[in-house]
This record gives structure tokens, sequence and C-alpha cells, in this order.
């Protein structure tokens, strides 16, 4: 008999896992929504804080609603004194690692653990939004010597992130672009992250499980690593007037030029846009208009693969915010992580709206029925 013929969808690539109401995706026209609102409108007029309350809860709210949440996520900006204390333990670690297990640590200390209620999440992902921030703003300044620098109540979210980088408030237009680069990381459908959260949340584990089995994915080169590989590339670009040349080459050589392609978009990211000005308008601020200058080249260089769908993506002008701020290189990709987790929040909710254990088959391709000699007689 035959063996049936089998259709191999590698890395599960055009697969459909569900129906999602959170984030529509048109990779050949590059639009991306969320709960049916353009990034673009988002990004140029929202608030980290109200687009985490769209995606957790699926609409815009009203004046009440946004106060409310925005107070809810002040409230849950401190740390138990339990993680600080592991923080330090594994300060010598990478920031992954260590966000990675001080957000594990943080199920231990949550009463509501085993609380699988659709509130009880929403209430669980706030107070992951407002504490990741801490734990990679902590860590930063605990492997330093140094005492972390408490929450403001005050601030915003985005203006309280870079205010625990060294305890100094932030510009309004400073405040402003790492709000934006928050929203438009915010969600970006069933990326490798957020489908390892569904695979989790779909064996009926916790919360907490499935968040750091996130940060766990998010943590591989190939999905977060990009904005600290651009800041990398400018480096040894070094001039504007190298980047032709230097793109020519690592093209000869067949490696990567860091921040361009994408998975899913085939034109333009959107969200790439609105950190281009905002990179432009940073680095004049700071004086240091030759990381732009650079980023252009390397840009117009890249220009005749456009027609290839190879676009510059939002991590290639996200490294150079973080750059500009201060912010250290192995802190970019935690950055991504401050951002997604209301994303995840309600990626992990979706799943367990309708849960099933999420288990696809392997072709085997190995050898069969052989027969199993004992030890003694193998050569």
């Amino acid at each position: 008999m035959a063996e049936k013929e089998i259709s191999l969808n590698r890395g599960l690539q055009g697969i459909y896992l569900d129906r999602t109401n959170t984030t529509f995706i048109d990779g050949k026209e590059g639009v991306l929504e969320y709960s049916g609102y353009n990034i673009d409108d988002l990004a140029e007029n929202s608030t980290f804080e109200e687009t985490s309350y769209l995606l957790m809860y699926g609409r815009l709210p009203n004046k009440k609603q946004l106060s409310e949440f925005d107070s809810s996520l002040k409230d849950a900006r401190v740390l138990h004194q339990k993680t600080y204390d592991i923080i330090d333990i594994v300060k010598d670690s990478h920031p992954m690692d260590v966000l990675r297990t001080a957000i594990s640590s943080i199920s231990s200390f949550d009463e509501d653990r085993d609380d699988f209620s659709e509130e009880a999440i929403i209430r669980k992902g706030i107070k992951l939004t407002s504490q990741v921030p801490i734990i990679v703003m902590s860590h930063n300044r605990m492997r330093k010597g140094l005492d972390p620098i408490e929450s403001s109540k005050t601030l915003s979210h985005a203006a309280n992130f870079l205010y625990m980088l060294e305890g100094e408030k932030p510009s309004e237009d400073t405040a402003g672009l790492m709000d934006t680069d928050f929203v438009v990381h915010a969600d970006h459908g069933c990326n490798a992250s957020a489908f390892t959260t569904r695979i989790v949340t779909g064996t009926n584990a916790d919360f907490y499980g499935s968040i750091t089995a996130g940060i766990a994915a998010l943590s591989g080169p190939s999905h977060g690593g990009a904005a600290e590989g651009v800041m990398e590339l400018v480096k040894d670009v070094g001039t504007a007037d190298n980047a032709a040349s230097h793109v020519k080459n690592l093209l000869a050589n067949r490696e990567r030029v860091m921040g361009f392609g994408h998975r899913v978009y085939k034109a333009a990211d959107p969200r790439a846009k609105h950190l281009k000005e905002g990179v432009k308008r940073l680095s004049e601020e700071k004086g240091e208009t030759e990381w732009y200058d650079i980023l252009l080249a390397v840009q117009e260089a890249m220009t005749p693969y456009a027609r290839r769908g190879i676009h510059a993506n939002v991590d290639f002008f996200a490294g150079a915010v973080y750059y500009l701020l201060g912010i250290p290189s192995d802190l970019f990709v935690p950055i991504f992580a401050v951002g997604r987790i209301p994303g995840w929040t309600i990626q992990i909710l979706e799943q367990m709206r309708h849960n099933i254990l999420i288990r696809p088959l392997l072709q085997y391709t190995g050898e069969r029925s052989k027969e199993y000699i004992s030890i003694d007689n193998r050569g």
C-alpha cells in the first residue's frame, strides 16, 4: 500500500493556527492594524497606555476607562523584594536571561497564580506590563553596583522607563518617541514568541509560564536581535561615505544587512517610518547626526533590493533610538519585551477562550522495522 503523500510546510509558513480579533497584517501591502485601527493612526495619535487598553479589551477606552487603566498600571509599579534578590543573584547573566528568571519568580508571589479567568489574566497582564520595565532597568543598575531607581508614580509608562535609566526625567519629545516605539512593538500577530505563548497556554500552563516561554523565544537572535545588530552595522560602516561599499561587500559575501527584510512584509514595514523621523529629531537634539546620516546612506544603498521585497524594518531605526538615548546595546531586546507584554497578554487570552493542545506532526524519514540486536552481538 502506497504511503499517503504529505505536504510539508516548514516553519508552519502559510498555516492558519486560529482566528483572531486582535492584529491584522497585510505583508504584501504593508498594513498593520490593532483591533481594526491602523498603526499609522495609533503611532501618531495614541499612547502606549491607550494602545495597551485597546489590545487587552478590543476597544478604545473613554476618558474614565483610560484614567482607571493608567492608575492600575501606575499602582503596579513595584516589585517584591525577593524578585530584587533573584535579580541580584543572576545579575551577571544576559539581561534576557535575567528577565526570564525574574518573571518566572513573580508567579511565586502571586496569590492568583492559578486563577485562569479573563479578569485575572488581564490583571496579571497589567501588572507585568508595569513590572517588566522595572526588572530591566533595575538589573541594568544592579549589575553596575548601583541601587535601582524607584519608579515614578506620576510619569507616563514610556517616561518612567527612561527615568529609571539614570534618574533623570526625559524631555517631552524623548518620552514621546519612546512611547511611539512601545506602540509599534505592542503586538505583531502570531510571530515566534507569540506562538510560543500560545503553545504553552494550550497545555493549560499558568500565565507566567507562557510569558516566560515567550521571553525565551524572543531572546533568539533570529527573532529579537536585529536592533542590536543594526547598531553594530552602523559602527562598522563608520561614515555615510562608506555605506555603499560596505553594503556591497556584505552582500558579495552573502552576509545579512541587519535591519532589512521581514518574514511577513514584502512592502515597507509600516512601523519603520514612525521611528525614522524620531531618529532624525533625536540625533539633532543629541548633536550626533552622523548616526542618522549613516542609516540613510545604508538605506539608499539597499534601494535596489526593494523590488525584491527587502525593505528597512522597524528594528533598523529602533536600534538608533535606543543608542542615542544611552541605553546599553544588550538591553535592546528586553525593550522589545517591555512593549510586547500587552500583545502577549491578549494572545494568551485568545488561546484560552477556545483552548486546544497545539500538537503538529513531523514526517518521519528514517529507517523502519529494524531488527533489535542484543548488545553482546553488536559490532
